[in-house]
């Protein structure tokens, strides 16, 4: 709540912050924390692990045709008047959902990775609520009632990630490809929703805070994967 009291002006500023930052942290947990941890737990099975990966991505790409998955990140998103509302939830609750299951993998492999994954989505996931509930207010929804309604679309990690903790531990050969695909799942949110959305911005300042915010989420997640060794 206290971001959302900020006001748009606050907001306008700081979410395409937050949205670099996600970018590196998400590609970061990816390509150095997820797949590697996939590859080694499938026995350094490459032809398992980059097929789940490539059937990941086309799975979400196939989502978002469906209008299932809808990630935004401001007030205007080109979604129909009339489904705008319930899509949002939906396609939220489900995004939640998915999102609990890869942190629950991700502790299960490593309480370091678990840590960087759940960092990762946490960062996401700020500018993507935010501009949902903005999309909600802005389709006649009430403060409260938007508010409320993207807070139970939200709470589907949880339970979630609870669930699949202890499925996952009892069938573990299937964490290599939840992993596979959980990466995917990373890549697909930074490079097809996120990136687009840092090119909105032109010119020299805004590129250049870009990339340092970028390589900021970057090396956060190296400075979290690092610790396991130390621990």
């Amino acid at each position: 709540m206290g971001f959302i009291q900020l006001g748009k002006a606050h907001q306008e500023k700081l979410i395409p912050c937050l949205v670099a930052y996600a970018t590196g942290t998400l590609l970061a947990a990816a390509f150095l924390g997820m797949i590697p941890t996939a590859i080694i737990r499938s026995g350094y099975n490459l032809n398992l692990v980059l097929p789940m990966i490539l059937i990941g991505l086309m799975f979400f790409f196939i989502l978002e045709k469906l209008i299932i998955w809808r990630h935004c990140h401001q007030v205007e998103c080109e979604v129909t008047e009339s489904a705008a509302g319930p899509i949002i939830i939906f396609g939220d609750a489900f995004h939640n959902l998915v999102d609990g299951i890869v942190i629950a993998a991700a502790f299960l492999i490593d309480f370091t990775i678990g840590i960087a994954v759940s960092l990762s989505v946490i960062v996401h996931e700020i500018p993507q609520e935010v501009g949902d509930l903005g999309i909600l207010i802005d389709k006649n929804y009430s403060k409260k009632k938007a508010f409320i309604y993207n807070s139970l679309s939200g709470s589907t990690t949880i339970p979630a990630a609870i669930i699949s903790y202890f499925i996952l531990d009892e069938i573990s050969l299937v964490i290599p490809y939840v992993l596979a695909i959980s990466a995917a799942s990373f890549l697909y949110i930074a490079l097809s929703d996120l990136t687009p959305e840092l090119h909105r911005k032109l010119g020299a300042k805004y590129s250049i805070r870009q990339l340092i915010l970028i390589v900021a989420g970057i090396f956060t997640m190296v400075l979290i994967l690092a610790l396991k060794d130390l621990i």
